[in-house]
């Protein structure tokens, strides 16, 4: 697996993986898998966009800025 953190992509739209300031994944997609640390724990999840266009991780607490936080592909 790969770790680095989640960062929003300008070029395409999209949230990506960045790491060691370098793109690993330049852009996820609705239904994209991935885990991200919440409480010292690696969660299982998915990204997916809501109705009003904001991107969240389904089974987190975390939506709309994703930016920065620690995830793993």
């Amino acid at each position: 697996m790969v770790t680095g953190r989640l960062k929003y992509n300008y070029d395409n739209g999209r949230y990506g993986l960045i790491v060691s300031g370098d793109w690993e994944k330049q852009g996820f997609h609705c239904g994209d898998t991935m885990e991200v640390l919440i409480d010292g724990d690696w969660i299982k999840t998915r990204i997916e966009m809501n109705f009003n266009q904001k991107w969240y991780l389904v089974g987190t607490p975390f939506s709309g800025n994703l930016d920065n936080i620690a995830a793993r592909i």
